[in-house]
């Protein structure tokens, strides 16, 4: 099959992959009576905005990794890509089963850090190729930076966790 042929692949595996990270991410984030229990800052946004949020978000990485992946000069550069993209996919899942499965926000505020680091590199990788693919990352990066200074706020206000 030519090159031709396989044009909707890097769109549909970009598309897929932010699927299986948003319904993760969604299957995890359980709103029970533990986290309608925490105390949390007045400036914390609706929870009726999360999910639109975080589908602009995932629309947005999908063109932007599908811009890059066009123009990756070559396979070296596709692999260091794909690579961050695969670090970045488990850590945006892992924030969502620490916080809520595990109960464990004061761990879930340290992995946002490196979430938010991965974010950074996955537009430092961008910005190599694409300046525009950079740029759709921006939304990205800057509401996990809310989310952890959310995150932090809720450990000091209902801290210490994982005490019986």
């Amino acid at each position: 099959m030519s090159d031709a042929g396989l044009e909707w692949l890097p769109a549909a595996v970009a598309v897929a992959a932010c699927l299986v990270v948003g319904v993760a991410g969604g299957v995890l984030t359980v709103t029970g009576p533990w986290y309608h229990a925490l105390r949390r800052p007045g400036w914390k946004p609706p929870d009726w905005a999360f999910g639109p949020i975080w589908t602009t978000i995932f629309a947005l990485t999908a063109i932007s990794s599908v811009m890059t992946w066009n123009a990756s000069p070559d396979a070296s550069f596709r692999t260091l890509l794909l690579s961050a993209y695969a670090v970045n996919a488990v850590l945006n899942i892992a924030w969502s089963g620490l916080f809520f499965r595990a109960e464990r926000p004061d761990w879930a505020f340290v992995e946002v850090i490196f979430l938010w680091l991965s974010i950074l590199a996955l537009l430092l990788i961008t910005a190599r190729v694409s300046a525009n693919a950079a740029a759709l990352l921006l939304p990205y990066l800057i509401w996990v930076g809310v989310a952890a200074f959310l995150n932090r706020a809720i450990v000091r206000l209902n801290g210490p966790f994982g005490r019986a």
